[in-house]
């Protein structure tokens, strides 16, 4: 049961929409180097996951001055990505239309988007590491690991499942709409990172 509170819990905090969702569902309906973009995505879970649970989380408590300077990345990183979800919006193309990035190219955007984003030390290192860490020291790492079973069901799910709507969401017209979407999201992801 500990394992499956703590599967529900990684879900929870990884389902919401952000840059890095929106990223890996664009990878996979491009269907362009996915298995890498999703590797990264639940090694960089896992890791920061383990890690808080290790106890990493009370080192970022103890030096806020780490989190600051990944919240004015962050931020930078989410305005930079919003005016390109804006620029792409008023030249949309069909996904399958764009030319193909190198894998270097997509793994560098998908480790900048797990990384520069605070929120995922606070949700992942602080707030799961903590709960995991509740449970005591023979649950610990069951919750853990339920956590990051539920991060790599996500995006498994979303970067994998995405092909599905390959149809649908190719269009020129529809990621008009979705780049619109994201960029507006980044935005808002950024100032709320400013002012918080």
């Amino acid at each position: 049961m500990t394992g499956i509170i703590g599967m529900l819990t990684g879900l929870a905090l990884i389902v919401a929409i952000g840059a890095q969702n929106a990223f890996v569902l664009r990878q996979g309906i491009r269907r362009e180097h996915i298995g890498a973009v999703v590797a990264v995505c639940m090694v960089g879970d896992a890791a920061l996951i383990l890690g808080g649970t290790a106890g990493i989380g009370a080192l970022v408590t103890r030096f806020p001055e780490a989190l600051e300077v990944l919240r004015w990345g962050g931020a930078v990183y989410l305005v930079w990505f919003a005016i390109r979800s804006f620029a792409a919006a008023l030249k949309p193309s069909g996904l399958h239309d764009e030319p193909p990035r190198s894998k270097g190219s997509v793994v560098a955007t998908t480790v900048a988007l797990t990384f520069l984003n605070p929120h995922v030390y606070l949700d992942t290192v602080v707030l799961v590491g903590s709960l995991a860490n509740q449970q005591g020291p023979d649950l610990r790492w069951v919750y853990a690991g339920g956590a990051v079973a539920g991060s790599v069901l996500w995006f498994s799910a979303l970067g994998y499942g995405a092909r599905a709507l390959a149809g649908v969401l190719g269009s020129p017209r529809t990621w008009r709409v979705v780049d619109l979407v994201i960029g507006i999201v980044m935005l808002a992801l950024a100032v709320k990172l400013v002012l918080h």
